[in-house]
Formats: C-alpha cells, structure tokens, sequence
C-alpha cells in the first residue's frame, strides 16, 4: 500500500503560484537503442508472422489441394467473426492495444500451426517408433499425448512473449482469457482448414456428390465446439494474468507457478478432448456434456466476473482524481457504466459529430487505465515507471475534457437510475469560477447543445476565499521523503466540478 505521495493537482485548480502547468505532452515513453525501439521490433515480428502465414498456407494448399483448401478455408472462416466479436466485447472495458489483439490471432494463425504441423507429426512417429505401436495406436496416441503438448505449447507461447514484453497491458484476469482466446480462435480457423479441406477432397473421391463427410466436420468443429480450442488455452492465459498482477515482493520463482499450472490444466482438458473422439459417439457425448460445458460454464462466469470486476475498479480507484480536480465529480460512477459510456459517445456523435465520439472512448478508455494504474499501486505492485505512466494518462485525459466531460454528464443526466446515484448538484452552475461560458474549460457552443447543467448562476468569492491554499488529499501511491508527511484532510482546494 502506498499514501505519503501528494495528489497531482488539475492545471486549473485556484492554489497560487505553485499551481502544476497543464501537460504539453501526452505521450511518455521510455528511450530504448534503435534495435529495442517499438517500432523495429513491431516490424520485425509482424513480417515473420506474415511470413509463417505465407508458408502455412501453401503447406495446406499442397496437403490437400487447390479446390478443397478453398473450400475449407471459406467454412473455416464462417465462426471466425463471431468468436473475435465476442472477446473483443468482453475486452471493451479496457481495450487491449490492437498490436497485442492482432499479435495473439495472428501468432495462433500462423505461428503456432506451422510449428504443430511439423511437431505433431514428427512427435506421433517417434512415439510410434519408440513403442513399436500400429499406425491406429499411433494416431490415437499421437491426438490424445503429443498434440496437446505442442498445441498448447505453441499458443502459450504467444502469452509468454506479450508477458514478457508487454506485461503492463495485462492487468486484469479478463486479459489473460482474451488474449488466450484470441489465438487459439486463430489456431483453430488455421486448423479448421485442414480438417475441413480433407473432409470435402474425401466426399470428392467417393464420386457421388455427397458432402455427408464435409457436413458432418462442419457440424462437429465449427458449430458444437468453437470455443474448444479458446476454452483450453484460456487456462494458460488466466495463469499469466495472475502472474502479471501478483505483489512485486514474491519470489520469482512463485510467479511462475500460476502459468505453469495453467499450461498443464490446458494440456490436460486438450488431451481429454482429444481423446474422447476414439470412444463410441455415447461415450463423446458424456464428455461433452460433462467436462466440457460445465467447465466452458465456469470460463464464461470469470469472464463476465471480470469484466464487472473491472468496472468496480473504476468506481473505487477514480474519486480521488476527480477530488484532486482531473475529473469531474460523479465521473467515476458515470464511468464505471457501460451503459453511460455507450450513451456518451452516441450523443456526442449525434450533437457534434465523430471527432467528439472519439474523443469520448478515448477519455474513457484512458481513465480506465489509470483506473488499473492506481488499484495495482494500491495492492502494492505499482509499475517502475509509475509517476511518468500516471502523468502520461492524466494528460491524456485533459486533453480530450472539453469534448468528452459534456457528452458524460449528459448521458447522465439522460439514464434516470443513474442520475438517482450521482452525488447532489452543488450549489454553483456551469459558468464556473474561471470566466463566463468557458466553464472547465467546456467550449461554449458544445456545451449550450446540451444546454446548462444547472440554473443558478455561479458568484466567484473573493480571492482572498481561496488562500491560503488547502492541502491535496493523500495520493494513491507512496513516495519516501522528500515529498514530506502525508498531509491532513480538509476543504478541498477548489470547488469539485459536479458531473
């Protein structure tokens, strides 16, 4: 837990001369060596996966042919919208960087299938060879041992690399499963194209039109079980995020037992599955209801617990920044609701058109993350670049206030049962202690298209009101001298802005 550091004031908080400035800048980031720089390394990557991706579709195109790889590949695709559809949902709270989302399908489409291609066969083979097994045993085997170990070792990999690189943008249980299901959604759709190709090039053979093989795969791989392959490597991913946001304090060699036990857990429900498809179709079916939808069950409660697990954090890490005067009071309740959210960015985009409504999931997304930024100081695992990264999203969000602060209030003030929870009105209105019709900084024609927030006019007290200055409240994190004695509580240094 950290409370000795001061707040940092909002730039047009009233406190004298030692009032910070307002940001210049909204980027920070630390200087790395060319060859460590973002951009290179970002490049680099993505024009390998490019290139796993060229050679793994002409693998399948030359193991089953022209016309059935085009015709797997189209009834591979069809869940292929719909699954990303639904963890880019769960993820709307914090969205992920869209590097790291196409990383993750990418690394699952193209990577990780061109290394079990290869593996998965060479490793059937010397189980054979090692147990003298007939080629029927050895494909059972081979499904039921070998395809689990490289399957799931494959699409882990992805998680190990964006822990290891890209561990702030994990921080909560929610990422974990998103990312983990986003490149297993890709592993399958790759692997999808296969079984389906082989299916419809076998109803070929037969000559007589039939597509009863093709049907069936279709049914069995891509309407009963889409999430297979996202459920098992979801326990990977949950293993990770525990990791990312475990106390900096633990040992670690601790830290690496929750992706460890993840990994197994993954390979084991992998193996199961697999291994059910060699029982009678009864037999399949008891797996299927019993193993596998319940645990899909318990994935899909996490996840929504997550998600408003996330929500919650907003509501509770936020208030002292709106005291401190970086929010307005009342925007972290309004931003703690997906419902005010999505309000917000319709109307700013009916009333005043797209670059508001950006501007607005922007804020939204920003104060999200500082949201995860405080509630990790708070449990005691705050990042090395803590200060530098709250100061980066804190000038973020005043950058985008005048736009998105407005749209806010109005879907407030437009959701009765949030309204009802909103702290009171105070007894000032929108003019504000800083000039007539530039309240907080609110432009003067956005803010009358949602006209005023409260009648009475607003009196400025005289100066001598505001001094001396009051003290900050105490920080979310913690500071050694010579930032001093944690300071007292009082009469909040300038008037709260009201949602």
């Amino acid at each position: 837990m950290v409370t000795t550091h001061s707040y940092p004031s909002a730039p047009d908080a009233p406190l004298g001369d030692d009032v910070p400035q307002e940001p210049t800048t909204a980027h920070y980031g630390p200087r790395r060596a060319f060859w460590e720089s973002r951009a290179v390394r970002t490049g680099a990557l993505f024009t390998a996966l490019a290139v796993c991706g060229v050679v793994i579709l002409a693998v399948l195109r030359h193991h089953i042919g022209t016309e059935p790889f085009l015709v797997g590949m189209a009834l591979a695709l069809l869940p292929v919208p719909l699954i990303v559809w639904a963890y880019l949902w769960f993820d709307h709270v914090a969205p992920s960087p869209w590097q790291n989302v196409v990383f993750a399908f990418s690394w699952g489409a193209c990577a990780a299938t061109l290394v079990a291609i290869f593996a998965n066969e060479y490793g059937a083979k010397l189980l054979a060879s090692a147990f003298s097994a007939t080629p029927s045993q050895s494909d059972q085997w081979g499904a039921t041992f070998v395809a689990p170990l490289v399957e799931e070792t494959a699409k882990g990999s992805a998680l190990l690399l964006l822990f290891l690189f890209r561990r702030r943008h994990i921080e909560s249980l929610l990422d974990g499963i998103v990312l983990a299901g986003l490149t297993a959604t890709g592993f399958a759709f790759t692997e999808n194209i296969l079984y389906l190709g082989n299916a419809f090039d076998q109803d070929k053979a037969l000559g007589d039109g039939g597509i009863g093989t093709t049907v069936a795969t279709f049914v069995v791989r891509v309407l009963m079980t889409p999430f297979a392959h996202p459920l098992f490597t979801s326990m990977t991913g949950i293993g990770f995020a525990l990791a990312a946001t475990l106390r900096p304090g633990l040992h670690w060699r601790w830290r690496w037992v929750p992706p460890l036990c993840g990994w197994l857990l993954a390979m084991v429900l992998h193996g199961t599955w697999n291994g059910s498809s060699s029982l009678s179709p009864l037999g399949f079916l008891t797996v299927y209801v019993s193993v596998m939808v319940p645990v899909f069950g318990l994935v899909l409660w996490l996840a929504f617990w997550a998600r408003s697990n996330e929500l919650r954090t907003v509501r509770r890490a936020l208030p002292p920044y709106a005291a401190a005067g970086w929010l307005a009071v009342g925007e972290p309740n309004a931003l703690g609701t997906m419902r005010i959210r999505a309000e917000a960015r319709r109307e700013a985009k009916r009333l005043v058109g797209e670059q508001a409504a950006r501007a607005v999931r922007d804020y939204t997304a920003f104060a999200t993350h500082l949201a995860f930024l405080r509630a990790a100081a708070e449990r005691g695992a705050p990042e090395a670049d803590f200060a530098a990264r709250e100061a980066e999203l804190l000038s973020h969000l005043w950058h985008r206030r005048a736009l998105a602060q407005p749209a806010l209030a109005h879907a407030v003030a437009l959701d009765e049962p949030s309204a009802r929870r909103m702290p009171p009105p105070l007894p000032y209105g929108p003019q504000g202690p800083y000039g007539p019709q530039a309240a907080y900084g609110y432009p003067a024609a956005y803010g009358a298209q949602y006209g005023a927030p409260y009648a009475p006019p607003y009196v400025p007290p005289p100066r001598a009101a505001w001094e001396p200055p009051q003290p900050h409240v105490p920080p979310p994190y913690g500071a050694p001298p010579p930032y001093g004695p944690p300071p007292s509580y009082g009469p909040p240094p300038h008037p709260p802005k009201h949602l």
